[in-house]
This record gives C-alpha cells, sequence and structure tokens, in this order.
C-alpha cells in the first residue's frame, strides 16, 4: 500500500524551528509531486506547500511564506518541511499527500501519510 511516513514533529516555543521529514513508500517521488497539509482543531485543513517532482517548482500559502521551506531528496524519496520563526497558531497535525500531476493540477491527492503533531508553546 503506497503511503507517505512523516517524522520530526513535537513541541516548540514560539519562535523556534522543527524540521519535518516525509518518507515515500511503495511509490517514488520523482513522478509525483508532494505537498504538505496541516489541520489544527476544528478547523478546515489547508494546504501549506507543495513541491514538484522535479523540485523545479514550489508555492506557499500566505501564512507560511517566507517562514518555511520545502524541499525534496528523490534519492532518498523523501519531503521535507523546514518551518522557522515558528507562531502558536502553526499548531496543527502535519500531514504529506502525493499528487499525480504539477502542484497546480486540479487532481486528487494521494498516498496521505498519518500525520505528525506540531505544538508551538511557551
Amino acid at each position: 500500500q503506497p503511503q507517505f511516513v512523516e517524522y520530526g514533529g513535537g513541541l516548540v516555543h514560539p519562535g523556534g524551528s522543527l524540521r519535518l521529514s516525509c518518507a515515500a513508500w511503495g511509490f517514488t517521488l520523482e513522478t509525483y509531486s508532494s505537498g504538505w497539509f496541516r489541520q489544527a482543531p476544528g478547523k478546515e485543513r489547508e494546504r501549506v506547500s507543495c513541491i514538484s517532482s522535479s523540485a523545479t517548482n514550489t508555492n506557499y500559502a500566505d501564512s507560511v511564506l517566507g517562514r518555511f521551506t520545502i524541499s525534496k531528496d528523490n534519492a532518498k524519496n523523501t519531503v521535507y518541511l523546514q518551518m522557522d520563526t515558528l507562531k502558536p497558531e502553526d499548531t496543527a497535525v502535519y500531514y504529506c499527500a502525493a499528487l499525480p500531476g504539477p502542484c497546480h493540477s486540479d487532481h486528487t491527492w494521494v498516498y496521505w501519510g498519518q500525520g505528525t503533531q506540531v505544538t508551538v508553546s511557551s
């Protein structure tokens, strides 16, 4: 069963940093765009960032632009999310998913991971 497995969540103080990793199992990232999503309690799921299969194109939600950086290592079949200058409002469960097309396409996201909790609190 193809899926992502997320790592790296935890508790961090406001202004701190975390790096999330998302390993792909059963499929190759060379043929998919990859995205990070998050969902906070009582809120809808939000797309945070997307990176194209070749890693030449990335995009970000306005709420994280300039603070988060998405990257990938196709040799390790892993996607990363570097999160800096974290804010309490970044607290959420963060998920990975794959997209069989470019980041701007209307394809359905697949191979969702189980999520990793990020809590930003003093």
